[in-house]
């Protein structure tokens, strides 16, 4: 019986897991403890662009309610079925520093402001990159290190093409030699389950739910903000507000 329970644990621990999700800027809290449950976590960008969404902003929480920070887009209305996030450039400069001095404003008396700023304020100012994929990627792999995340993070488009939103997902877990497929809890207005129990995948859904309350600046507690609001009030202690225990 013991030596079956070793075996188990051994085949739970090769099995590899990948999550798809779409590029964002400064993501949630959520964003990163799907990054932190697989071994590869694919920025899936070869797909359409959406206009007033998270791809290129996010919230953070002020001494007078909540704000958006929001990275100036070039947004070819007329195209934007054909517009995709990994082709979409940034159209203005000066939005670096004006969105470090908005952290500022709201953060600077927080416990792990200066801790955080050491790492988070050379990346405001030297982003240069027009790039939105790429802007969002090296925040993303920025606050990685600093957290403690150790997932191997690629694009879609390292991969080949698969037709279908299902069919597509599939296609990345096998490329990959994935096991089982992590996916936030919204894929399931699309994601045909069925498919991945024929294709010998498992398919999990993560749960976002019962997050614990942490200490938050500026009034009622919200969990829908940028990470960077758990950082700067939490530090190192950030994982353990998060569903997954890192190190």
């Amino acid at each position: 019986m013991q030596t079956y329970r070793i075996y188990l644990e051994l085949c739970e621990k090769i099995m590899k897991k990948i999550a798809v999700l779409q590029s964002n800027y400064i993501p949630w809290k959520g964003y990163f403890d799907i990054i932190a449950s697989v071994d590869e976590f694919i920025i899936y960008d070869d797909v359409q662009y959406t206009k007033n969404d998270w791809r290129n902003r996010n919230r953070i929480k002020t001494s007078s309610g909540l704000q958006w920070l929001t990275i100036p887009v070039f947004y070819q209305f007329a195209y934007e079925r054909t517009q995709k996030i990994r082709d979409t450039r940034i159209k203005s400069i000066g939005w670096q520093m004006s969105h470090w001095e908005a952290l500022v404003n709201s953060y600077k008396l927080a416990p792990h402001f200066n801790e955080i700023a050491v790492w988070l304020r050379p990346l405001y100012e030297n982003m240069l990159d027009e790039n939105l994929s790429h802007v969002n990627l090296q925040f993303i792999k920025a606050i990685c290190c600093y957290i403690g995340i150790k997932t191997k993070l690629s694009y879609s488009w390292d991969y080949l093409y698969k037709e279908g939103r299902t069919e597509r997902l599939i296609s990345l877990c096998k490329q990959t030699g994935a096991d089982e497929y992590i996916s936030g809890p919204k894929a399931k207005n699309y994601i045909e389950e069925s498919m991945f129990d024929n294709a010998g995948i498992s398919l999990r859904w993560f749960d976002y739910s019962n997050y614990p309350v942490y200490p938050q600046m500026w009034g009622k507690f919200t969990h829908e903000v940028s990470i960077l609001d758990l950082l700067f009030n939490c530090g190192k202690d950030a994982s353990n507000y998060m569903k997954y225990k890192l190190e």
